[in-house]
Formats: structure tokens, C-alpha cells, sequence
């Protein structure tokens, strides 16, 4: 397996993942918006999106989107581990790990602080995946949310 940068000429095998993504959210699929919404981060390089592939094929398995942020008490940068997706058919391959590992060798090539993730209270596959690569629960800070649209989602 490798793990690519996505560039605009993924965009129209990254978009089906990426509808299926905001779907298991209970998202409307919006395939259209969604790829505009993708092309627009990289385009914009807004964000970091990684492309888990096989060797021998272009076939997108997974992938994770990270946005940059900062931490004023440390001075530094911080990266937001925003969506991590597996394609349904590529599960139990280890996909989501290295495209994590690939996210904490890019914050560690930028000098972040910090790779923060969030993930649904109930998502204890996705808790136990983020403790086994040595994430840790935040107990010192609790988040709160404040929708500022009526279509407002967690996430």
C-alpha cells in the first residue's frame, strides 16, 4: 500500500469516498457540492488530503483530510485530523493506520505541536484505532460547539 497526496486528477475517484463518508454521517449525498467542496481545498491548499492506494493499482482505499490551525498557549502549529474514510471493501487492511502515520510524519515535517482528532462518543473502533497510534484523550479541555446555520451537523 502507498500513500499519495490527492491533487485535482483524483478528484473523481476521491468524491464517490467522500459522498460515502458524509453519508454514514446522515449527510445528504450531494455529490456535486462535494467534489466542489473537495476541489476548492486543494485547489485553495486549504487542507491536506491523503490517498491510501494499493501497489499495483490506483484505487482508492481510504483517505484523510487534515486542516491547519494554531495554538497560541504553545506558539505553534497544530493539525486537525478532520475526516478519516475506508472504503467498505478495503477494511481490516490497516488503511486508516497509515494514513495516520503519513498525518503524523507531515505534522512532525511541519513542526506541529500537536494532531488533534475528533470522533463520535459512541465510535469505539475509532477510539481504539487512535489509542493504539498514541493519541490521548483531552481531560483538560472540554469542547463545545455553537451552530451559527439551521443546517448545522456535529462535525
Amino acid at each position: 500500500m502507498r500513500i499519495v497526496q490527492a491533487t485535482l486528477e483524483h478528484l473523481d475517484q476521491l468524491t464517490p469516498l467522500f459522498v460515502d463518508y458524509r453519508e454514514l454521517f446522515g449527510q445528504i449525498p450531494y455529490p456535486d457540492s462535494s467534489r466542489k467542496f473537495l476541489e476548492n481545498r486543494i485547489k485553495r491548499k486549504e487542507s491536506i488530503i491523503y490517498l491510501a492506494l494499493p501497489d499495483d493499482d490506483d484505487k482508492i482505499l481510504g483517505f484523510c483530510q487534515l486542516y491547519p490551525s494554531y495554538s497560541s498557549l504553545s506558539l505553534k502549529r497544530v493539525w486537525i485530523l478532520n475526516d478519516i474514510y475506508v472504503a467498505q471493501d478495503a477494511r481490516r487492511q490497516l488503511v486508516a493506520d497509515r494514513l495516520i502515520q503519513q498525518a503524523k510524519q507531515m505534522a512532525k515535517e511541519t513542526n506541529a505541536v500537536r494532531l488533534r482528532v475528533a470522533s463520535s462518543v459512541n465510535n469505539e473502533v475509532a477510539h481504539k484505532l487512535y489509542q493504539s497510534i498514541g493519541f490521548v484523550e483531552d481531560n483538560e479541555f472540554k469542547s463545545f460547539v455553537l451552530p451559527i446555520t439551521e443546517d448545522y451537523t456535529a462535525g
